[in-house]
């Protein structure tokens, strides 16, 4: 498959994926510059990545009755309904489906905690403050497209500007971090990837605790303007591209 430098830059995530399936050149000016390939360690086992390609709307009920509305396109308000009638579920919508999400594993929680922790503390004393899940953000493309995401950890500049009489920010938060697994390599390099992007999030941390690896994205504009990758074999530390001096090393969130 041949896609150009910019097409590779908007919307990598897509092909991260389908590099499992087939090598991707890339282009630039019609000249081909570089080669996307499955490493041995990098998505390549062709389990994984059918399962991801294949995932459907949602891994996991918890009653029957969920099984039975998730899963279809849905309206935002009968999102809404079933949110407020089942208030102990954990739900996410994104481009009119509705997503519950699982109970995360060990691997998740281990990274989760290290990656709050430095969060937490490099932010000490400064304007924006990080925040963890379960945490309704509600973004829009416009008036007619909204969705209600739940990332794992983000980052609020403007907490007093945004927040509801309901207790909810209302804003975009300038970072999102979200760590994934086999099950939502769809969801989140694909649908939140370009839900991020194109409504104001200026950097998405994506922590892939299956091959020690994060990779961060940086947004302008509602573009993809840079991509860093970061992997515990190489002993990298992962670097922000908006807050520089927010840094974490990675042999502490893949223990």
């Amino acid at each position: 498959m041949r896609v150009s430098s910019t097409e590779i830059q908007n919307n990598f995530g897509k092909y991260l994926i389908l590099a499992g399936k087939e090598d991707i050149i890339i282009t630039k000016n019609g000249t081909e510059v570089a080669r996307l390939t499955a490493g041995d360690n990098i998505l390549h086992q062709k389990e994984i990545m059918d399962n991801a390609i294949r995932e459907e709307a949602v891994d996991y009920y918890a009653s029957k009755q969920e099984s039975e509305e998730i899963g279809r396109k849905a309206s935002f308000d009968e999102f809404l309904k079933l949110t407020r009638d089942n208030e102990e579920s954990r739900y996410e919508y994104i481009d009119g489906e509705i997503y519950a999400l699982a109970s995360p594993k060990t691997p998740h929680q281990t990274a989760l905690t290290e990656l709050f922790g430095n969060f937490y503390i490099w932010f000490q004393g400064k304007k924006c403050r990080p925040m963890v899940a379960p945490y309704d953000i509600t973004l829009k493309r416009n008036d007619k497209d909204i969705n209600v995401v739940q990332p794992d950890l983000m980052v609020i500049c403007d907490l007093e500007d945004n927040l509801g009489e309901d207790g909810y920010y209302k804003g975009v938060p300038a970072l999102v971090l979200e760590i994934v697994s086999g099950g939502t390599l769809q969801k989140d390099l694909l649908k939140k990837h370009n839900l991020y992007m194109k409504t104001g999030v200026k950097e998405y941390w994506v922590v892939y605790p299956m091959y020690k690896t994060v990779i961060i994205h940086q947004f302008k504009d509602k573009k993809a303007i840079g991509m860093s990758s970061f992997d515990l074999e190489d002993d990298d530390i992962a670097e922000s591209f908006i807050f520089p001096g927010l840094s974490v090393k990675l042999n502490g969130v893949f223990k």
